[in-house]
């Protein structure tokens, strides 16, 4: 599914209009209607009933006088308050003013913080005529907002988020909420705290980056008649990932029934040191889980019984000349380990020690298969951004926000304020070649993005998940679906919704308290239920 971004959303409009010849007073039309329609859906009838309408100066505006002439068809008296002089209304916009003011459809002017204060007032006199109040409508800025809000815009927004205003009612933004910037999920100021957007044409990338369905509550899509033709000629570079699209992935998953343990895969895991032996074996133990046909780890060898007994599916190769840290003195070791295995995990719970860091900047311009960095691995390469020479393969960067932060030389408030951006300029730092950079940056709202400016943004996942070893176990579903066939990318955003659904699974079931090892044993059932098919006869998962 596409996010166009407010610059791509604008090309789209314009495109149906220019490029198509449909009217943006028809584009206005249907999104009104449709946002009514979904508002009956969600909220009940509305005969009978008040609505409380806030209209900004621009498009959004014009959709919440439509949406209010709905409503005035149906039996539900919509109240306006306008927030500019609506002689300064243009386009579409002022058409609908048009209308409600030949319907004679009751508005008031907000033009000043003054008039703010008056609202509670007209609302105790409106609600004193007995009827109920159907929604609170948010129609006062739209995608195109950048800069933050303040004045009476910023006053009206605390007041509609006061607990009880309009004794509670629903509130529904038009598109996205207020105060929500539609590129970065990034609050402007002040926001308006949804509990319904209904967003038009395609969704945002803002409805979904960083927690920001805490401000957009349910979300609502409504085609409003954009062309395919035109969606598809605007090449947006933002998509979401979603089980329909790992599903589109999913083939080289299928399984013949003659297939054996070689022909899923061997990946090769470098982690572990000591007290941090678990990333490495979380690691394993999500790679084992997602169906990976073998697992090998490099391990110091003064710790290579702890493996041994901790993960008894998984194979190690203890390294003569590591005791108790993985180092430069066994890169021949490792790089014969490396050879036939079909992706390599380097980093969690590896050490930062001067042997491994030589290592770690060897191992990446040397390794050939795609290779998925993560943790200290990463720290690494950004405590030696002048010696990182060109990768031999496909590297998968899987940072949190402040191995981003320390990647990139920026602040985490940076990276956090406009997250689809850091990702993307991410892969750029480390791009010498034509081998593909792939980051994916962790959080709410994962973001995946490769070397050529696309992205994509995860839907799955909770705040459960904020606790050790995540990110461990999902370096190995990664390495795995890799192993099983799947392209990097492919790979890495896959393994992205399906960790992200094992929590969802997970907090469904047992709420909050669930541990990185107990998702990654979650993830057959997991898998089973989002992308594996039917069995046929010739083939199985």
């Amino acid at each position: 599914m596409k996010l166009p971004t407010a610059v791509e959303m604008r090309a789209l409009d314009r495109s149906a209009i220019e490029d198509f010849g449909i009217p943006g007073i028809v584009l206005m039309e249907n999104a009104g209607l449709g946002t009514v329609h979904e508002m009956i859906r969600d909220l009940g009838p509305c005969e009978n009933s008040f609505a409380l309408i806030f209209i900004g100066p621009g498009n959004n505006g014009g959709d919440g006088f439509v949406i209010g002439r709905h409503l005035h068809q149906r039996g539900c008296q919509p109240i306006f308050f306008i927030m500019v002089n609506p002689d300064a209304l243009t386009g579409d916009a002022a058409v609908n003013f048009q209308i409600v003011e030949k319907l004679k459809l009751p508005f008031h002017i907000i033009d000043s913080t003054v008039r703010v204060s008056t609202i509670p007032v007209l609302l105790k006199q409106i609600e004193s005529r007995g009827l109920p109040c159907f929604a609170v409508v948010d129609a006062l800025f739209g995608t195109g907002l950048g800069r933050d809000i303040d004045g009476r815009f910023a006053d009206v927004i605390d007041l509609i988020n006061q607990p009880g205003f309009a004794r509670s009612v629903p509130v529904v933004s038009v598109d996205i909420p207020s105060g929500l910037d539609s590129d970065s999920g990034r609050i402007l100021g002040k926001c308006i705290r949804a509990d319904y957007t209904i967003t038009f044409g395609c969704p945002k990338p803002g409805h979904f980056i960083h927690g920001s369905s805490d401000m957009s509550g349910a979300l609502r899509i409504v085609d409003i008649g954009i062309p395919p033709e035109a969606v598809k000629k605007a090449d947006i570079a933002t998509e979401l990932i979603t089980e329909s699209t790992c599903r589109q992935w999913s083939q080289p998953l299928r399984r013949d029934k003659a297939s054996h343990k070689g022909s899923h895969g061997h990946l090769l895991i470098l982690a572990g040191s000591p007290g941090k032996t678990g990333a490495a074996l979380l690691a394993a133990r999500g790679a084992l889980r997602s169906g990976c046909g073998l697992v090998s780890l490099c391990v110091p060898h003064l710790l290579n019984a702890i493996f041994e007994t901790a993960l008894l599916e998984a194979m190690t190769i203890p390294l003569r000349n590591s005791p108790s840290f993985i180092g430069i003195a066994d890169r021949d070791h490792i790089l014969e380990a490396a050879i036939n295995k079909k992706a390599i995990v380097l980093g969690p719970g590896l050490g930062t020690n001067p042997a491994t860091a030589e290592l770690v900047l060897f191992l990446y311009q040397q390794l050939r298969q795609p290779l998925i960095i993560d943790a200290d691995a990463l720290n690494i390469l950004a405590s030696h951004p002048h010696q990182v020479g060109e990768p031999a393969g496909p590297r998968i960067f899987t940072p949190h926000p402040g191995e981003l932060g320390r990647l990139a030389n920026v602040t985490v408030r940076e990276i956090q304020d406009n997250r689809l951006a850091a990702t993307r300029k991410a892969c750029t730092l480390f791009k010498r070649n034509d081998h593909q950079i792939i980051v994916v940056l962790k959080g709410a709202g994962t973001i995946v993005a490769v070397d050529n400016g696309m992205a994509m943004i995860n839907t799955t996942g909770n705040p459960g998940m904020a606790t050790g070893g995540m990110g461990d176990v999902l370096s190995g579903i990664i390495g795995a679906l890799i192993c099983q066939g799947i392209e990097p990318l492919q790979a890495a955003a896959m393994a992205v919704y399906l960790h992200g659904a094992a929590g969802d699974e997970l907090l469904q079931q047992q709420g909050v308290g669930y541990s990185a090892s107990e998702l990654a044993d979650t993830l057959p059932s997991t898998i089973h239920t989002h992308i594996r098919q039917r069995k046929s006869n010739e083939e199985c998962f």
